[in-house]
């Protein structure tokens, strides 16, 4: 095998130029079992800003306001830690599947693959026809029906990519605030409709023009799998041994009897070159620019079996498969990776069950000192924040001192309500009498009560002069 074909890509000309990809119409099996998972992952991607769980919609990820919802599950600035968590975990998920399966999450469930192959292609098959019509129609003059053609397919994309724009910022400002905007007209939210439009423009360069290019120059996830791949993965690869026999490949002629001859399965038709969206040719091996879609395998099942041939010519397989005939094994470092995701999940599970509904906060007041009364009565001054993180009011909040015998005064009302979903904050006092002190900086525990329900604790210090220690 020749080794000059990874000093180019398949989208680049040797002039440099860009080399367009026309794909053949895919078909087959894996084809279909990708509709199915496209269609489910496009309504999922569709449906999650406008579900609501408890009130919380179901994603939704508030950059400007530092709110994030992930699977119903509300997400604020404090919270931060969980979302770290959440990334970690997510990237060593895919780290693992890339491991075992190679490019899967690219060919199956990334969110351009699915768009441009199962939206934007389809699109383009509809209205241009296959492969040949399309290479006709690009080097046609511009006649009344290619102009036609052309205004029709281009304003169709601009549709599309003005609604998974607007889909997009459903899910940084929510579903509801975004229906809202929608309601009062696009010249009443002047400053929300231009960002709108950028995006709307993004996404249109990217699946009408840009295409592959993002996931061969622009997305790292494919330099990433050089690094994770080895002989073990398995990736969508394409079997040297049988397809090039003892003496390569052939052109396919009746009658003729290839074991004898000595030629492999392999009948040098291009059509696995022809229907591979990046232009590659999967003969030559792990290639960064394969996303493992898998319609180099339907379209090579094809032929074998208009040849008399057995199927997976091209199939699912790692290099020690083909090469040693070894089943895939769960090796060492797949079970490193393993470890690390279950312990993490078990991590993030344990701190979900351990997050409070309100987030308390109690801060002496920078730059104040103690105060002292009379019957020796120590008093400082501090802050509250009180964060409800529910969709519900919570009402009758009051604080009392857990740890030591005292008072806390309120510069407002007593007992006081947190808006769903909104942050109270004051000013109140803490009065101690010095003999119950230990030393000039105790360490206060506060509870935040709801009526007579214990909702949360905080703990706060308490500045007393030095001559009480």
């Amino acid at each position: 095998m020749e080794e000059n074909f990874r000093d180019s890509i398949g989208t680049i000309t040797e002039e440099g130029k860009r080399n367009w990809i026309f794909p053949k119409k895919p078909s087959g099996r894996f084809y279909d079992y990708r509709k199915y998972v496209s269609y489910f992952l496009l309504l999922f991607l569709i449906a999650s800003p406008f579900i609501k769980i408890k009130g919380h919609q179901f994603l939704m990820f508030n950059v400007l306001e530092r709110r994030f919802n992930i699977f119903g599950f509300p997400f604020w600035p404090q919270d931060f830690h969980l979302v770290v968590i959440s990334m970690i975990i997510g990237v060593i998920f895919i780290a693992l599947f890339t491991v075992a399966y190679g490019r899967i999450f690219c060919g199956w469930m990334c969110p351009q693959t699915i768009f441009l192959e199962m939206v934007f292609r389809r699109i383009e098959f509809w209205i241009d026809g296959d492969r040949g019509a399309q290479m006709r129609l690009d080097k046609a003059p511009w006649t009344r029906k290619k102009i036609w053609k052309r205004l029709l397919k281009w304003s169709i994309f601009f549709l599309i990519s003005f609604f998974i724009a607007n889909v997009f910022l459903a899910y940084l400002i929510g579903s509801d605030q975004l229906l809202a905007y929608i309601t009062d007209g696009p010249m009443a939210h002047v400053s929300t409709m231009v960002p709108l439009l950028i995006f709307t423009a993004v996404f249109y360069f990217i699946f009408a023009w840009f295409r592959e290019q993002v996931c061969i120059i622009a997305c790292p996830y494919g330099r990433l799998q050089g690094v994770l791949l080895d002989n073990k993965s398995i990736v969508v690869a394409y079997d040297h041994k049988r397809g090039e026999g003892e003496n390569g490949r052939k052109k396919f002629r009746k009658n003729e009897d290839r074991d004898i001859l000595g030629h492999g399965d392999c009948i040098d038709c291009f059509q696995c070159v022809n229907v591979c969206p990046t232009g590659i040719d999967i003969r030559n091996g792990t290639q960064l620019e394969c996303v493992n879609c898998t319609a180099c395998i339907d379209e090579c099942d094809h032929i074998m079996e208009s040849i008399d041939k057995p199927k997976g010519l091209i199939r699912y397989a790692s290099e020690d498969e083909i090469n040693h005939k070894t089943k895939f094994k769960f090796t060492a470092r797949m079970k490193g990776y393993t470890a690390v995701l279950v312990v993490l999940t078990g991590i993030l599970i344990g701190m979900l069950f351990m997050r409070n509904e309100v987030e308390a906060n109690v801060l002496r007041l920078p730059g104040q000192l103690y105060e002292r009364k009379d019957n020796n009565i120590i008093s400082n001054v501090f802050t509250y924040k009180l964060l409800n993180k529910t969709t519900a009011d919570i009402e009758n909040v009051s604080f009392k001192l857990m740890s030591h015998p005292g008072e806390i005064k309120m510069v407002s009302l007593e007992k006081f309500t947190i808006p769903a979903e909104q942050l109270a904050e004051g000013t109140l006092f803490i009065e101690i009498n010095a003999s119950a002190l230990n030393g000039d900086k105790d360490k206060l525990k506060i509870g935040v009560y709801s009526g007579d329900k214990l909702i949360e604790t905080t703990i706060t210090q308490f500045l007393a002069p030095r001559s009480y220690n």
